[in-house]
């Protein structure tokens, strides 16, 4: 099938280019003050995936953070998209119409198009609360489409695993089970967390953490599906 060599090559770009253009950002606003012309813009001596140092918006937003992080955004928006559509083709493929299609299909496309509200409206200051609130709502919306929609997926292949099972490494899909399971529950068991004040090192660790076990799941996809020499 050609849809799986492609969805592994879409699947692995996905995760290189948002993982890459995350720490790229948070190298350069670390490492190179030389960079930044504004020097109230600079980090330092922060790790955020353990002491929390910055938020991903802090460290992407300015320039010339916010060249690269940007561009890389929409780029992943769109194979995003590609991505959730080509799931759709190897579904219909096994089981036509099956009931979770329409389900996949609507959120993983609602996540990527909150992927590029999110990175239009990033770094654009208003001091209005119900801007901020919009922003707010647009990166929650983002994490919850995309975490609906991969759970539906692995949801649907467990229900299609007979058929499959030629196709793929069965290791990797309970490894997206359990991803997808840790993500769920940290993001409940979170949610008091991120809604009250305070916390913030605690919060920006999560975000980073959390984005990380989501852009996995797309290096998980890459590794299920064997290559395909139809």
């Amino acid at each position: 099938m050609e849809e799986i060599n492609k969805i592994k090559s879409i699947s692995i770009w996905i995760f290189i280019v948002s993982f890459v253009a995350l720490n790229a950002c948070l190298i350069l606003i670390t490492k190179f003050p030389d960079f930044f012309p504004n020097k109230e813009d600079l980090i330092l001596n922060t790790i955020p995936y353990i002491d929390g140092g910055a938020s991903i918006s802090r460290t992407a937003r300015v320039f010339p953070t916010y060249l690269i992080f940007k561009p890389a955004m929409f780029l992943t928006s769109y194979l995003l998209i590609k991505y959730w559509i080509y799931n759709k083709k190897i579904i219909s493929s096994f089981e036509v119409n099956h009931k979770h299609i329409k389900k996949i299909v609507f959120f993983g496309i609602a996540s990527a198009v909150c992927l590029v509200l999110h990175s239009i409206f990033l770094g654009i200051k208003f001091d209005y609360n119900l801007y901020k609130l919009f922003r707010r709502i647009i990166i929650l919306s983002f994490i919850i489409f995309e975490l609906v929609a991969q759970a539906f997926l692995v949801i649907t292949f467990y229900s299609i695993k007979k058929n499959i099972l030629e196709f793929i490494n069965e290791k990797y899909l309970k490894l997206k089970a359990i991803l997808v399971s840790i993500l769920v529950f940290v993001a409940i068991v979170s949610l008091p967390i991120v809604t009250m004040p305070g916390n913030k090192q605690l919060k920006h660790a999560l975000e980073w953490d959390y984005f990380l076990g989501v852009i996995c799941f797309y290096l998980l996809t890459f590794l299920m599906w064997k290559t395909s020499k139809k």
